[in-house]
């Protein structure tokens, strides 16, 4: 019986040590560390209390706690707990864990064309909207309206077309996944942040990067030929072809690693024109 006991002692503890390490792999944002630290600590106090100690009130007051700060974190995680549950309920366990299916990986070809097409289309003020899923598995779920299925070989020759004043296609998002295009005219959600200093376009690119952190998603003003790049919910504008295509490779290198994507080193982003679909 007592090794009956042990044996149960020493799977508890290993699974939640596997959950522990889950969860820090998992975050790369060094405040949010420290939240996740200092809230495991104490889960892992009010454990050992009750295990060995026989402190009734202790335990109380540290319980109290746990569920105080359980009940703060999920205010300020909320985002990231509707991400964690719609990951769950939709069985991309690959994604949570971060293992992206290598057809989701994009190539030094994917990043040569993005930026081929972005600087042709911000020569000629033409407005785009690129999503480059790194391994977020995006699906047509995902999006307000999830468009036209494409499925084909990416080329900057084909993205133009596609963002051809002239289609019907060009006023929503393209989503890329690996070197293919997946589908076009997609209607993204829209962020909350910045209502009043971004257009339509720049909030759906910050909508879709908020929801998924192993996506990001290139912005060309239509109005100004401005490029811009949404990465975790943050905007990086106004930038070069040649700055552009150094943070595609950043970005693609990066969503190779378990680690969620992180962001280069961010500069201050400008409000600029507003940018507004037609």
């Amino acid at each position: 019986m007592l090794e009956v006991l042990q044996l149960r002692l020493l799977l508890d503890v290993l699974c939640a040590s596997l959950l522990g390490f889950l969860l820090f792999t998992r975050v790369n944002e060094q405040r949010t560390l420290w939240l996740l630290r200092g809230y495991l600590l104490l889960v892992a106090l009010a454990w050992f209390v009750k295990r060995f100690f026989n402190l009734p009130l202790t335990s109380t007051l540290i319980d109290a706690l746990v569920l105080a700060c359980s009940l703060s974190l999920a205010i300020l995680w909320q985002g990231e707990l509707r991400r964690l549950m719609e990951l769950l309920g939709t069985g991309r366990l690959a994604v949570l864990l971060g293992n992206p299916q290598s057809k989701m990986r994009a190539t030094a070809s994917t990043v040569a064309q993005l930026t081929d097409a972005a600087g042709r289309l911000s020569k000629s003020r033409r407005g785009a909207l690129i999503v480059v899923d790194l391994g977020s598995d995006l699906r047509p779920e995902d999006f307000l309206n999830p468009g036209i299925t494409i499925d084909a070989q990416l080329s900057s020759e084909l993205l133009l077309n596609l963002f051809a004043s002239d289609t019907p296609l060009h006023d929503g998002a393209v989503v890329i996944k690996g070197s293919r295009i997946i589908s076009a005219g997609v209607i993204l959600p829209l962020s909350r942040q910045g209502i009043s200093r971004y257009g339509t376009r720049h909030l759906a690119a910050l909508g879709i990067t908020e929801r998924f952190d192993r996506c990001i998603c290139v912005v060309i003003s239509e109005e100004t030929g401005t490029l811009s790049l949404a990465n975790q919910g943050r905007l990086e504008r106004p930038i070069t072809s040649s700055r552009l295509q150094d943070l595609l490779t950043e970005l693609i290198a990066a969503s190779v690693s378990t680690a969620p994507v992180k962001s280069p080193s961010p500069r201050s982003v400008s409000s600029g024109t507003k940018d507004s679909l037609p």
